[in-house]
């Protein structure tokens, strides 16, 4: 009879260089001493979560416990290094060895590492989003051809619906009822082109975004070898925003945490927001299902917002329909009421919007420390005029993904066959860029064996003398980029950019911001020793859009300006000023979400994070008598969730125009 005998992570001898008493509340403290066993940390908003997580690595690297076997799950790249590095400086480097990042890099570098266990190939690569939804689109074409005269859903949605099957836990039946019951009759050829989409990928050694996840899980389900080293090679797991996990990420935690049992959840069941994307706020109370003898701390003190702002965000939570209940309280006393203005239209609620935000900044409040927050991004349509017209800088956040942008994706197309010269998705793209070059082409020479980046083999198998001179350039880009191979991201970037931009300028009128563009990558390469990290790197977690939607390097510095945003995109900010515009009946929540009682629920935590997103100000604005051309429908009654929080923690401003 096999035994586990468990010794004691924090040796009573050991001399801390922190003093963890006087850093921390009673609670986080709570949270960071109790490191064996798993822990659910309920963390209310602005109260010190990422603090907390971090006094609790320190606390074990200190307490002895190998950097090594500490994994720290987060649901931002940059999000885990910010940890890390605040970590360090805590407790020094011995830190570096911690293995941090999302459930998809954490998956994808074990299974680098441990992936051939079950015969994965060890060259597999990774494709975005955009290139899934191309390959779909590939295949697509085979099916659709037997039904010409069919309507088929396009390349996108069949991509969101393969996601949402997979990270709902759907079949593909339960998940074309559930997404797109319009195509209910088509299921079969539906099915048929996510197998052709499968047996694609697995030929030409591809995994998609939810592979990464899928396979690891089948990984630690299917095989005891790889299971066991896993196992014992990783004691500690810390998962940050476990609200925001799906029903994949959350049984990949369990299978991770299984043995060890040591597993720290931090998460805020108001703050769930992002079902459209898969995640189910339901994780979180099943978190102790998962591991009953979980212990549950909560960490109600704030330190963002005044007492004003969190008594109303309070009484808005009371009416959340399951929740684990807490109440958040500050030692920041008094502070104003959040303000209601209503406004006869939009035009007046932008400007008052424009005006009081020129206000505070002659009060000496910056426009960087302000934001205006709307439920969807065509609500600020008609203040984005107003800030324009009055000449206040801002930049828009939500929407526009930079590297879906056609300029992006083919430079990337030319830097990918040099990993991989089967990746028929790349190739399509880049031989399309060249005159005389069609599908059937195309579909030729993919169909031909041999080195793909041997630019003579290009014009001898698939030449015709209107694309020769192209691929004559090609070949030429090629051979160069592989007689220098390996070298740096940002140099086979530059040289990439070198033979691409000729076709750039034929290709696009708008070709000086483009070219611009590429520079901003060409410095986001430059940060990257291996081509494979780089390409991988923006696969998983693709970088930000900048001011005018161009590619922004995290170390360049903009300037003062003024954030407006979807709720969505304003998670985990904060600022000292906040604006919440279009707070009306039919936009927020929308009308298609008001049949849902779930939908509702969600809504009432979107307007609980935009609020908890303001530290002195908060401004909630609704526009009466909208028409909207769509529904032909005249919103004019408030957002529910003002009633639901009630007049006494609110003050009203009345705007009287002249």
């Amino acid at each position: 009879m096999e035994k586990e005998y468990r010794l004691s992570s924090d040796p009573l001898n050991v001399e801390y260089l922190i003093d963890y008493e006087k850093e921390l509340n009673e609670s986080q403290l709570e949270a960071v001493l109790t490191v064996d066993g798993p822990l659910l940390c309920i963390a209310g908003a602005g109260s010190g979560k990422t603090r907390t997580l971090i006094y609790r690595v320190a606390r074990m690297v200190e307490s002895g416990i190998p950097p090594d076997s500490i994994v720290l799950l987060t649901f931002t790249r940059k999000a885990a290094f910010q940890m890390l590095n605040r970590t360090s400086e805590l407790v020094g480097d011995k830190i570096r060895t911690i293995l941090g990042g999302t459930y998809h890099s954490v998956a994808y570098r074990l299974l680098r590492k441990y992936g051939s266990c079950m015969g994965l190939p060890p060259d597999f690569m990774i494709m975005d989003e955009s290139d899934s939804s191309d390959l779909i689109n590939l295949v697509r074409g085979e099916v659709i051809l037997q039904h010409q005269d069919t309507r088929f859903p396009n390349k996108n949605t069949l991509k969101d619906l393969l996601s949402a099957s997979i990270n709902r836990g759907l079949d593909f039946e339960a998940a074309i009822k559930r997404e797109i019951p319009q195509f209910i009759e088509l299921s079969e050829e539906i099915i048929k082109i996510f197998s052709l989409y499968s047996e694609y990928k697995n030929k030409n050694r591809l995994l998609d975004y939810d592979d990464l996840l899928t396979t690891l899980i089948t990984l630690l389900e299917e095989n005891e070898e790889a299971r066991k080293i896993v196992h014992e090679k990783f004691r500690y797991f810390l998962v940050d925003e476990y609200q925001d996990t799906n029903l994949l990420q959350a049984k990949l935690t369990r299978l991770l945490g299984e043995k060890c049992r040591n597993v720290m959840a931090v998460g805020d069941d108001f703050q769930s927001i992002y079902s459209f994307r898969g995640a189910d706020y339901r994780n979180i109370f099943r978190f102790s299902e998962f591991f009953p003898e979980s212990k549950i701390v909560r960490l109600e003190e704030n330190y963002r917002s005044t007492s004003s702002i969190l008594d109303a965000t309070n009484c808005l939570m009371t009416h959340a329909a399951k929740s684990f209940r807490k109440t958040l309280f500050t030692e920041r006393k008094g502070g104003e009421k959040p303000v209601i203005i209503p406004c006869s239209n939009e035009d007046q609620q932008a400007r008052f919007v424009a005006q009081r935000i020129l206000e505070l900044r002659e009060e000496g409040i910056s426009l960087s420390e302000m934001a205006v927050l709307f439920r969807s991004g065509f609500h600020a349509y008609q203040l984005e005029l107003e800030l324009q017209k009055r000449k206040i800088p801002y930049q828009k956040w939500g929407g526009f993904k930079f590297l879906e942008a056609a300029h992006i994706k083919d430079i990337l197309a030319h830097l990918r066959i040099l990993l991989n010269p089967c990746d028929h998705i790349s190739w399509t793209r880049v031989l399309s860029l060249i005159d005389g070059i069609g599908s059937k082409t195309i579909k030729k020479f993919l169909e031909v064996s041999g080195d793909f980046r041997n630019g003579s083999f290009l014009e001898e198998n698939i030449g015709s003398p209107r694309s020769k001179p192209g691929l004559v350039i090609l070949g030429q880009y090629l051979k160069k980029s592989m007689e220098n191979l390996p070298m740096e991201p940002a140099s086979l970037l530059n040289f990439a950019a070198d033979y691409y931009n000729p076709l750039l300028k034929k290709k696009f009128d708008d070709y000086p911001k483009r070219m611009k563009d590429l520079d901003h990558l060409s410095v986001i390469a430059g940060k990257y020793k291996n081509l494979e990290t780089f390409l991988t790197d923006l696969a998983l977690e693709p970088p930000s859009n900048s001011v005018n939607g161009n590619l922004k390097a995290e170390n360049e510095k903009e300037e003062e300006s003024l954030v407006i945003s979807t709720i969505h995109s304003a998670k985990g900010m904060e600022w000292n000023s906040v604006f919440i515009i279009c707070a009306i009946e039919g936009r927020f929540p929308p009308f298609y979400s008001m049949d849902d009682p779930e939908n509702i629920e969600e809504e009432r935590r979107l307007m609980y994070v935009a609020m908890t997103r303001a530290k002195e100000n908060l401004f909630i604005s609704y526009p009466s008598n909208i028409y909207d051309h769509i529904t032909r429908t005249v919103f004019s009654e408030p957002t529910r969730f003002l009633g639901e929080i009630g007049e006494e923690y609110f003050q009203k401003w009345n705007i009287r125009e002249g």
